[in-house]
């Protein structure tokens, strides 16, 4: 087959490349910087193929549209994710701290890419810098894709886990000695990146974070699921942590100043059922996985909040607020 032929044949996709990439209903492109593009590639064209290629594209369902004139001018303006979606999505991936300044920059060029070129540039001249703590752990991505094929082939893994000393050292967890665990789910939170797993020998959920795990690996033996009572819907089980600090699950119930309302619904939904007591206040119930955490966050309201119940958790709390309070008074 001649050059000549093959370059008829791939032409209308090329053309629909090109328009994709740099087209937008506010940047047409006209046919002769069309068959510019086009010669680029190696390919000429004149302007009556152009017409009927941009015929044929319509007919076989990619939708060109033109602004018609003396030389018409062509923009592809169907997108799968429009401009403010592109553009949550790239302040969400500058937000996350477990994803490295590397990466960061990375992802958020591809996702301007989705808007196409002229928009693309747009978008990224409007970002603002977010002043968030980057990981330095540039195995990120390979951590996530190792767990999200575990979760799928329900698997075990292993793998190391630090924390980071005062010189920025990494300290690797039970002396250097691997984690073997079944991997449940991923869970998004406060800028990190949690693994949640089923721990067997407890019959518990636990979690991990995923930019402080270190050679992560997939080894042959099946996962352990966790019984029916403990499958949760991620939605619900993120709702009861606070900062992903794992905690036994209990009920609690509060009273609160109606100034607050926000800031639990913020915390624990919209849907979160409220009874009015009458004057300001008004009092709920939720599941909460107890933890300092927690405690620290009931604390930081004052006078504005008081956990009714149950009895134990009062009784933690207590101790919590005067174990803070000795350290003040210590000499």
């Amino acid at each position: 087959m001649k050059n000549s032929e093959k370059f008829n044949r791939i032409r209308p996709l090329k053309i629909w490349e090109i328009l994709q990439r740099e087209t937008d209903e506010d940047h047409p492109m006209g046919t002769e910087e069309l068959r510019a593009y086009l010669m680029a590639c190696g390919i000429e064209a004149h302007r009556t193929t152009i017409y009927n290629d941009m015929k044929l594209l319509n007919e076989c369902g990619y939708e060109v549209l033109t602004h018609r004139g003396r030389s018409n001018q062509y923009y592809v303006m169907d997108r799968k994710f429009s401009n403010p979606e592109i553009h949550i999505l790239m302040d969400a991936v500058q937000a996350a701290s477990f994803i490295t300044e590397k990466k960061t920059a990375e992802l958020v060029d591809k996702i301007a890419q989705l808007a196409g070129s002229q928009k693309g540039l747009v978008l990224k001249k409007n970002i603002v810098r977010f002043n968030t703590v980057k990981s330095s752990n540039e195995r990120i991505y390979y951590n996530v894709d190792e767990i999200v094929t575990a979760i799928n082939n329900r698997q075990k893994i292993i793998f190391l886990y630090f924390d980071y000393d005062h010189n920025h050292n990494r300290v690797y967890r039970k002396d250097g000695h691997h984690y073997v665990v079944s991997p449940f789910a991923t869970v998004f939170d406060s800028g990190h990146y949690y693994l949640v797993i089923y721990d067997k020998r407890f019959n518990k959920m636990t979690n991990y974070r995923i930019d402080r795990m270190d050679k992560v690996e997939i080894i042959e033996e099946q996962a352990d699921l966790p019984p029916k009572e403990l499958a949760f819907d991620i939605a619900t089980y993120k709702k009861s942590l606070f900062g992903m600090f794992s905690g036994e699950t209990t009920a609690v119930t509060i009273q609160m100043h109606r100034s607050l309302i926000d800031a639990v619904f913020d915390l624990f939904g919209e849907k979160t059922k409220m009874i009015s007591c009458g004057d300001d206040t008004v009092r709920f119930t939720a599941d909460v996985q107890v933890s300092p955490l927690f405690f620290g966050w009931c604390c930081s309201f004052g006078e504005k909040l008081k956990v009714l119940g149950p009895e134990p958790i009062i009784e933690q709390l207590k101790a919590y607020t005067d174990t803070v309070k000795s350290r003040y008074e210590e000499t």
